[in-house]
């Protein structure tokens, strides 16, 4: 495989092409963010898949051999829209998630929280995935402002303290946590902050696992050459990619 899109509803999916470059997998990326319509998380079902598949009907102009979506929301309810439509294989970022816990936690009495958009934790698609390979002790919570703040650059500070303390003064003793948004792995050192001995699941380190393990994808190329399109201002974006990636 040689090109590889990856959709996300804005800038958050970048944490998963930041984790993409460094395995070398790909010689081009081809990113797509619907920043004009970020965030997804509060819209409905019906909506979320409609841009889906809008999304996908962008990326066959492009002769991509994979679509990555690193959107939650768009995984947790549009997943098998796209893989029936689409020319090509479509990876979701949920079941990488479920897979990388599982492969380091053992333990089915281990505490595990998940955090992510409304719509990603009313799905239940992370919770019923976990029970169905035995866990039992899954707690959800909907963290929807971190998305705004994430997009907005804000990383750390006064406001990010006390959304982190408002969302999770009730939780204590987690083992394990998801972040269940590809936004979230920016404010991945505040979370640590809040639990400091807790095992932190990040949607770009698992999907890169998940290439690996299941279409046996290996570094094979020394520059990944990476185009960026946006449904709005998509100078921002480039401007954003500079800073995470530090092209």
């Amino acid at each position: 495989m040689k090109k590889v899109g990856i959709f996300d509803s804005g800038v958050g999916g970048l944490s998963v092409v930041k984790s993409l470059i460094k395995e070398n997998f790909f010689k081009e990326i081809i990113y797509y963010g619907d920043t004009a319509r970020v965030p997804y998380g509060p819209k409905d079902q019906n909506t979320i898949i409609r841009y889906a598949l809008e999304a996908l009907e962008f990326f066959k102009n492009f002769d991509i051999d994979m679509l990555i979506v690193a959107c939650n929301s768009v995984s947790a309810y549009a997943i098998s829209d796209l893989k029936e439509v689409a020319p090509f294989p479509v990876v979701g970022v949920i079941e990488p998630g479920v897979k990388a816990l599982q492969n380091r936690i053992k333990d089915k009495n281990s505490s595990i929280l998940i955090t992510g958009t409304k719509a990603t934790i009313e799905s239940k698609k992370y919770k019923n995935l976990l029970q169905s390979l035995g866990y039992r002790n899954i707690l959800q919570k909907a963290t929807p402002l971190f998305v705004p703040l994430v997009e907005e650059k804000i990383y750390h500070g006064e406001i990010v303290d006390a959304t982190m303390k408002y969302y999770f003064k009730e939780f204590n003793n987690i083992d394990a946590l998801i972040m269940g948004c590809t936004h979230f792995p920016l404010l991945k050192k505040e979370y640590q902050k809040q639990f400091p001995k807790t095992l932190l699941i990040h949607s770009g380190e698992a999907i890169a696992e998940y290439l690996k393990d299941n279409f046996n994808l290996q570094k094979v190329y020394k520059n990944t050459n990476i185009s960026y399109y946006a449904t709005e201002n998509p100078a921002n974006l480039k401007k954003v990619a500079k800073e995470w990636l530090n092209l």
